[in-house]
């Protein structure tokens, strides 16, 4: 078993998010819908921003998400994964989500080390920019992004720019 993953066997055993990666077409009306509702639930309530979350770049997007298991009943973290020349030049990564109970266990290192992972595979030999929270640099920057801008303010929250080199 991984340590620092997210959800429990038992006992105290932890086993990392059972991760899949969808494009939009593919999602079913479940997925959608507990992608849509932990995105709302963190970036709209938690975080007290109202902003247009759909944004009309899901449906070209490639999703990747983080269960708890394989009922697939919970819904611990995500993200949406763009083309190159849909937000940035290059891919980018965004709409990272973790799910208050998933916090501090690891899960959201593993959601970005799969997402990038499988940004690479479809966009090899590229760079990967995000738009990141300002509070999360250093954490990205864990990830070998690099900001590559001033802070800039989004919705009420301080952002920066970053870019892993490929």
């Amino acid at each position: 078993m991984a340590p620092n993953a997210s959800r429990r066997r038992s006992g105290t055993e932890r086993v990392p998010p059972l991760f899949e990666c969808l494009h939009f077409q593919d999602l079913t009306p479940a997925q959608l819908y507990a992608m849509l509702q932990l995105r709302s639930q963190i970036f709209v309530v938690e975080q007290q921003c109202v902003f247009l979350d759909l944004d009309g770049l899901d449906a070209d997007a490639q999703h990747l998400f983080g269960w708890q298991d394989e009922t697939r009943a919970e819904l611990l973290c995500g993200v949406r994964i763009l083309a190159p020349g849909v937000a940035y030049t290059e891919p980018s990564i965004g709409r990272v989500v973790t799910a208050r109970s998933a916090r501090g266990t690891g899960a959201g290192r593993l959601l970005m080390q799969r997402a990038i992972e499988a940004c690479s595979a479809m966009y090899p030999g590229q760079g990967i920019r995000i738009g990141a929270q300002r509070y999360l640099e250093r954490f990205y920057a864990s990830l070998q992004f690099s900001t590559v801008s001033e802070p800039y303010d989004e919705d009420g929250i301080p952002h920066v720019t970053m870019l892993r080199e490929p």
